[in-house]
């Protein structure tokens, strides 16, 4: 039987550690054979977002199982508690499966666990995990990373893809797939979190670019070029890359590209109309251009992408009205 530790100290995130706990603490209703043996260890009764959680074990009961999993880890900006890095390190080094979910992947560095290696966390995080550990390789456009004996994954929900991931490799694709079925998620999304990164417009205020911004995004069914947008911004091209790079850290034409895509998202999300259609809505021109630009940037087709994320508000819409009340005779 394998046994999985999942470690808990004070600011964890709840999310993730539950998650795990529902992963790994029951297997389908009909599994055949063992299923995994789980223990929660920590320094003592830990604050874990709201909740207060009493470990079964001591951190020092790390380095005793097969898989050690690290939730994710609150705070960032702090450095995790020695006790804990000392104890996930001393696992990996006694031959467990190290994994860490979401922000985990700070803990794991700074253990030193990730140096040389390519590893992935909330991709709201992966610029601050470069930036403090220059010697990982951080890739913030997939869903989790396996490194074989250490493992990474982006945030929330692809805690989820990972540790299905591990059950796969465990148990096989039959058994993970009978347990998401139990979870109600799907055993195996396509793509990375590209396709979950929000790209916003960054805020008027007083901004030289604030009146360009909108005016953009009412014309993406337009061909536009970098020469039209100096021009409504009243500036030079060269002013305007300026002003776009500070204001949005690309280039007009990447940017514009970018919203683009994010409007081929929405349309996707939220209508039925086909490829050809959402090209021409946003500017693409065809069904090929988008398509190609779309599996570039956000990691799936289109219709791939229609299908994880078809919005319910469509079902809502296309269902039959009820018929109406028969008079009474």
């Amino acid at each position: 039987m394998t046994t999985v530790a999942l470690a808990a100290t004070d600011g964890m995130l709840h999310f993730e550690l539950s998650l795990a706990c529902e992963v790994f603490g029951t297997g389908p209703a009909d599994m055949v054979g063992p299923w995994y043996r789980l223990s929660v260890c920590g320094p003592g009764a830990v604050r874990v977002g709201r909740f207060r959680l009493e470990p079964d074990h001591g951190l020092d009961h790390l380095p005793l199982a097969d898989t050690v999993i690290v939730p994710g880890w609150a705070d960032i900006d702090r450095d995790p508690p020695a006790e804990l890095v000392e104890a996930v390190r001393a696992a990996h080094e006694a031959g467990a499966r190290v994994v860490s979910l979401c922000t985990g992947a700070f803990v794991l560095a700074a253990g030193g666990l990730l140096d040389g290696k390519r590893a992935t966390t909330h991709w709201a995080h992966t610029e601050e995990l470069a930036r403090r550990h220059p010697r990982v390789t951080v890739d913030a456009d997939v869903l989790y990373v396996d490194n074989g004996h250490v493992l990474t994954s982006a945030g929330k929900a692809a805690a989820m893809d990972l540790c299905l991931h591990l059950v796969r490799l465990d148990h096989g694709s039959s058994v993970a797939n009978r347990l998401a079925r139990r979870l109600v998620v799907p055993p195996h999304r396509d793509g990375g979190q590209a396709q979950f990164v929000a790209t916003p417009v960054p805020a008027p205020d007083n901004h030289p670019l604030a009146e360009l911004f909108p005016w953009v995004l009412q014309r993406l069914d337009h061909s536009l070029t970098v020469e039209d947008l100096a021009r409504q911004a009243r500036m030079s091209s060269r002013h305007l890359g300026r002003h776009f790079r500070s204001a949005t850290g690309t280039t007009p034409l990447q940017w514009l590209l970018t919203q683009r895509i994010r409007h081929a998202q929405e349309l996707l999300e939220t209508s039925d109309d086909t490829i050809d259609t959402i090209a021409t809505a946003t500017g693409m021109g065809t069904a090929t251009t988008l398509r190609r630009h779309f599996h570039r940037t956000v990691g799936v087709p289109p219709d791939a992408y229609r299908r994880t994320f078809r919005s319910r508000t469509r079902l809502a819409r296309t269902a039959p009205e009820p018929a109406p009340p028969r008079p009474i005779r």
